[in-house]
């Protein structure tokens, strides 16, 4: 299961992760977030133990969400070092989203 990440464990799950990071910055308002939700899901068992795979609720976190710049949902982030390494805004195939983990494994 995708992990749920907010303002107060971010900075623990997502910058000082020494893995590969894909954070979904979503809310539950958002049609085009239901869409990529189940495949967040399927990321986080296929990449368990090779990459962290999370969930940010904008609405509930809006700290990180405003630092990033993220002004569209879906918007999923991959994170390395702490580092911003790749980003896609709007659905996309599950495949987009692996590749984009697969490139800093």
């Amino acid at each position: 299961m995708a992990l749920e990440i907010t303002d107060a464990n971010f900075e623990e799950v997502v910058l000082k992760s020494d893995k590969p990071v894909l954070v979904d910055f979503w809310a539950a308002w958002c049609g085009p977030c239901r869409m990529v939700g189940p495949i967040v899901e399927e990321l986080a068992k296929e990449y368990e133990g090779k990459a962290v795979v999370g969930k940010l609720d904008v609405d509930a976190n809006q700290e990180f969400a405003a630092k990033y710049g993220v002004r569209n949902i879906p918007t999923v982030i991959i994170f390395k070092n702490g580092e911003i390494v790749d980003k896609q805004v709007g659905v996309a195939p599950k495949a987009t989203y692996a590749g984009k983990i697969d490139a800093h494994l």
